[in-house]
């Protein structure tokens, strides 16, 4: 594999196999990681990262490289079961310090719940409403504001 910065030696084999055929799935395109980022929804960075296996990959970027790579439904399908087999071995990163005030472990909890999460989704069970407070009160204001031009609207006449 040219071009490639070596793996870490204590990845289990599971990953390293996973993020090998990643790599020549990758390689098959012949399209760089700022072209792959440009034709799929993940960046250049994220890329970075999933190939050099210091992140596991979403099932949907793994799924979008195989299209565009031209597999079969079959083949696809094969890497979307390396990639469970891969997520499951992943090695989880040390939880960060529990901040001033803050909930330990912030975003690496969700790490180890669900490696491909979206940041607007908190894991089940972690709040009343089963989303994020930050996206909640962002709706919440929108709503205000929406109700606030109504308002206004109606008192010009």
């Amino acid at each position: 594999m040219s071009g490639w910065q070596a793996l870490p030696d204590d990845l289990p084999p599971e990953v390293r196999h996973f993020v090998e055929q990643l790599r020549q799935l990758k390689d098959r395109t012949g399209l760089s990681l700022v072209a792959l980022g440009a034709r799929t929804a993940y960046s250049k960075s994220s890329w970075h990262r999933y190939l050099n296996a210091t992140q596991p990959p979403p099932r949907q970027a793994v799924a979008a490289l195989c299209r565009i790579a031209g597999l079969d439904t079959t083949d696809a399908e094969r890497f979307g079961v390396r990639w469970e087999l891969a997520v499951k071995a992943w090695p989880r990163p040390a939880a960060p310090a529990r901040a001033a005030g803050g909930e330990a472990g912030g975003d690496g909890e969700r790490y180890e719940d669900d490696p491909t999460l979206p940041w607007w989704d908190e894991p089940p069970g972690k709040g009343a409403t089963g989303m994020n407070p930050l996206l909640l009160t962002a709706a919440l204001l929108l709503v205000l504001v929406l109700l606030l031009g109504v308002a206004g609207a109606v008192a010009s006449g």
